[in-house]
């Protein structure tokens, strides 16, 4: 059965997605990293759902809802860097926003949903997400006070979700696709 993972995107990453018209397409490849800012999609594989999600004025949204097709580079990702200061991906350069360029960076072709910032996890939903580590071990979001994210700091990384939270996301999105 797969299994779902969210990952938060940096203010910097969905201003750059809405500065080069990225709104309203579909992304066909993310990046997994080594930093905080861009996380290895560590346990992710093919199959499995991915929910790209931001926070703004202590509201979550869901941006893109990818499901991952392949964890491989691909002819479509093109040449290899030959020094530091080649691209990493050039053959995905209008999607290079989303890490393409950082340290580490490895590609995680997907197929997802358009990205937009118009669809607002719900604050009654936002204090039941519950993710579950691979103990079994689960959690909810911390510094949700009223419905609002106070901090996104629990949000951080690259985290599997519990099935029933996996089902409201994408209940969620579901509803929401145009």
């Amino acid at each position: 059965m797969p299994d779902a993972f969210t990952v938060l995107w940096t203010h910097d990453t969905c201003r750059a997605l809405r500065k080069v018209g990225r709104v309203g397409e579909r992304p066909p490849v993310a990046y997994s990293g080594v930093h905080t800012s861009r996380p290895a999609w560590s346990g992710a594989r093919a199959g499995d759902e991915v929910y790209a999600l931001h926070v703004n004025r202590h509201e979550l949204f869901v941006v893109s809802q990818m499901r991952v097709t392949d964890m491989e580079r691909q002819d479509c990702c093109g040449a290899a860097p030959a020094t530091w200061q080649d691209s990493g991906f050039p053959g995905h350069g209008d999607w290079s926003m989303l890490g393409a360029d950082d340290c580490g960076a490895t590609a995680v072709h997907v197929d997802a949903t358009p990205v937009r910032f118009d669809v607002p996890v719900p604050g009654e939903l936002l204090e039941r997400l519950t993710w579950q580590n691979r103990r079994g071990q689960t959690r909810v979001l911390k510094h949700v006070v009223d419905g609002r994210l106070e901090r996104s700091i629990s949000l951080q990384g690259f985290y599997r979700l519990t099935s029933e939270s996996a089902d409201e996301l994408a209940e969620l999105v579901g509803n929401t696709t145009t």
